[in-house]
């Protein structure tokens, strides 16, 4: 009963589809045609921080050199980019980092904040896995890389086949060339939500990001050391609004479709945190002693 159900919502969602596809062919022409194409924003995408912390002369003299230096990438899309905001301070990398480098568990176990960026405007997850081929291995293992997949994999239609591949295949390269030790995956954006795309196509376009979203938590909870990164957006609305109404378009910027740096900055918060608690598990302690 349950699976005719499901059999029958199936069949009268292809239906609807069809039905309406005139409608996305011509919603997402006009979106092509009349959208803003923001550039990315200017700044530094690689850097070194020195964190004051009150075991730094003890670290110095340590043996354990290699856990002296938290070695972090930055991996992906227009959003990994930071287009939206105007520099790259304002961007999720801008924000991620000073917030970083005031946390008590960060400035205990490391001297030194090595960052890099490696994010282009349109990429899928495809181009992310060729880039990361591309690129010359670390002279380090990188401690923590996040990435930000999904959305042109979502409008350019890619199949979910392809999709879990192209995420299998960035894990595997990214745990062997790179040295991983903590990859994490941020989720798809509610596309359904972005001013810029019409009804009925953004039912459609939320959908297809919804289903790419599920694989790319069922991937993630299928490997070690590898995490699904379940971004709060009506955290940040409630945290925003502190109780009262607010225009979801805040959150975006001038075209609608990209976040705005208001949303980079809750974005980063939420980042750090899931970083802080891998950096400060057990697992991860033990690992850190093992290369």
């Amino acid at each position: 009963m349950v699976a005719t159900k499901k059999m029958q919502n199936k069949i009268a969602s292809v239906a609807r589809d069809v039905l309406f596809a005139p409608v996305y062919l011509y919603q997402g022409h006009k979106i092509k045609r009349d959208t803003v194409r923001l550039p990315e924003p200017n700044g530094e995408r690689h850097g070194q921080v020195q964190l004051n912390n009150a075991n730094s002369s003890a670290a110095n003299t340590s043996k354990d050199n290699t856990q002296q230096t938290l070695n972090l990438m930055v991996v992906g899309d227009s959003a990994a980019a930071g287009v939206g905001s105007q520099t790259q301070q304002e961007a999720l990398v801008g924000n991620l980092i000073p917030i970083l480098t005031q946390q008590p568990v960060i400035q205990s176990a490391f001297h030194t904040l090595n960052w890099s960026l490696q994010a282009t405007t349109g990429h899928t997850s495809f181009d992310i896995l060729r880039r990361l081929y591309v690129l010359p291995a670390p002279s380090q293992p990188i401690d923590v890389m996040v990435l930000s997949v999904g959305v042109n994999d979502t409008t350019s239609n890619v199949s979910v086949h392809q999709w879990q591949q192209q995420i299998e295949n960035i894990i595997a390269i990214a745990q062997r060339k790179f040295g991983v030790r903590e990859l994490i995956f941020l989720s798809l954006p509610p596309m359904a939500q972005m001013p810029a795309i019409p009804a009925p196509l953004s039912n459609f376009v939320g959908a297809k990001a919804s289903i790419l979203d599920n694989t790319l938590q069922q991937i993630c909870a299928a490997h070690d050391s590898v995490t699904y990164m379940a971004t709060d957006f009506a955290r940040m609305i409630d945290e925003h609004s502190n109780g009262t109404p607010i225009d979801i378009r805040v959150m975006f910027a001038s075209d609608g479709f990209h976040p705005s740096s208001l949303m980079y900055g809750y974005w980063a918060q939420q980042l750090a945190e899931l970083i802080v608690d891998l950096l400060d598990s057990p697992a991860a302690k033990l690992n850190s002693t093992t290369f």
